[in-house]
């Protein structure tokens, strides 16, 4: 079985036909999603559903790699590439108003992040995909005493070192792109298998992965030189620190564990389609950080 890209719709046949149909025809119909999809990914000419099939099986071929070196192709061809994420290029030398537009925004993300894993652990019935999960959700929510506070404590204290009171912090909504992003991470985690959705959540965490130079990225997903200078507060640095010191073995252990058992329960396909839709979930509320500074800068 395989899953649509740009909306999740399942596809039970042997190869890429009905989804290449399914494409074509949300395409004629201007869906913008499946139009976004196809002008990304495959063409931004028209094309028939025989094409579409062969391009999709492209797409979707592992060429010999393992799932997570496929996974790894795609995040950085996506984020990392010629021409990297607007986000990320901000993020190099970034001005205190993308820091907080950064703040304002990822908290929101990191609250649907610890449901999404919630529901995984709680989906799983696989001890080492369990406790993988109730350590992530330490580490980003609950933390570790005084001396290892949570990801989410220290993106609250970023804020504060930015001007920002907590107070303010926590009582901004998220922007709409935000939002529309994070329910569909909340029906990807309730709604598909929870290997698909351990797939879908902690392949965004190879954002900070320090070692994807060596795999073909431009360039890292700030400059490391930040955190020894005095551009940014501290605060700050004690944020993206963490995340450049975690995040290759969280990244990293979870998709091996999402290799392992989507090779055992046959639902690779679903797992790349589910993925592919949250690389592009994440684009968008990147952008969304940006929006959010934006609207500091004209405030």
């Amino acid at each position: 079985m395989s899953r649509c890209p740009a909306c999740l719709e399942p596809f039970a046949d042997n190869g890429f036909g009905g989804l290449a149909q399914h494409f074509v025809a949300r395409a004629q119909a201007s869906d913008a999603d499946h139009v976004r999809w196809l002008n990304q990914n495959l063409s931004k000419r028209r094309l028939d559903p025989a094409e579409v099939d062969r391009r999709l099986a492209a797409q979707f071929d592992l060429s010999g790699r393992s799932l997570p070196e496929w996974v790894k192709a795609r995040f950085i061809a996506k984020f990392f590439g010629a021409n990297p994420h607007p986000f990320v290029s901000a993020l190099q030398h970034p001005s205190a108003k993308v820091l907080l537009g950064y703040v304002l925004e990822h908290q929101h993300f990191l609250r649907q992040w610890v449901r999404s894993c919630a529901f995984i652990a709680a989906r799983s019935d696989r001890d080492d995909v369990i406790r993988y999960e109730i350590d992530n959700m330490a580490t980003e929510f609950g933390g570790f005493g005084p001396e290892r506070p949570s990801h989410y404590e220290l993106l609250l204290r970023m804020g504060e070192s930015l001007g920002c009171s907590r107070e303010r912090v926590l009582s901004t909504a998220a922007l709409p792109v935000t939002r529309k992003s994070l329910d569909a991470w909340d029906r990807i985690a309730t709604g598909t298998h929870w290997v698909e959705a351990m797939a879908a959540m902690h392949s965004l965490e190879l954002i900070a992965h320090r070692d994807l130079l060596k795999e073909g990225a431009t360039l890292h997903y700030f400059d490391p030189a930040i955190l020894t200078g005095n551009d940014v507060t501290q605060e700050t640095k004690a944020f993206l620190r963490e995340g450049y010191a975690a995040d290759v073995g969280h990244s990293d252990e979870a998709l091996a564990l999402v290799a392992k058992y989507a090779r055992e329960l046959g639902n690779t396909l679903d797992v790349q389609g589910t993925v592919l839709r949250s690389i592009d979930l994440f684009d968008d509320y990147l952008i969304a950080r940006l929006e959010r500074a934006e609207q500091l800068a004209g405030s």
